[in-house]
């Protein structure tokens, strides 16, 4: 993890928005009209935005464990849902969303956003 001042809150924060990931992806499927495959761009907008927040905490010798972890959380959800039944199936097409949006997001962070938490600390201790 990079210097953080904030370990605890940031770890805490990171727990709950797997946490948010697992229980939405785990939920009893509804029925709802998929516009233009807007579950294809949930899944990449949700591992892409997965995928910048831990790009924002580690250092970025790190990003392939990051990628490592979030693509085996993919997969292992897409498993899961074609386990539980409950209407869910896994979806070959939305594990390719769910790696595409990790990839994405760590191309975002090597790029531009890669120490977002440190300079965010920085803006909360000037303010």
């Amino acid at each position: 993890m990079l210097p953080l001042a904030h370990v605890r809150a940031w770890i805490a924060a990171s727990v709950l928005l797997v946490a948010a990931v697992v229980y939405a992806s785990l939920l009893p499927s509804v029925p709802v009209p998929d516009v233009v495959n807007s579950d294809k761009a949930a899944h990449f907008l949700a591992y892409a935005a997965l995928a910048t927040w831990f790009g924002g905490l580690v250092p970025r010798s790190r990003y392939g464990w990051v990628a490592l972890a979030l693509c085996g959380l993919g997969l292992g959800l897409e498993i899961l849902q074609q386990a539980m039944g409950l209407g869910r199936s896994g979806d070959p097409y939305d594990l390719a969303a769910n790696l595409a949006g990790v990839f994405a997001g760590l191309l975002l962070g090597l790029r531009r956003t890669g120490d977002w938490a440190v300079r965010f600390e920085a803006w909360l201790a000037r303010s």
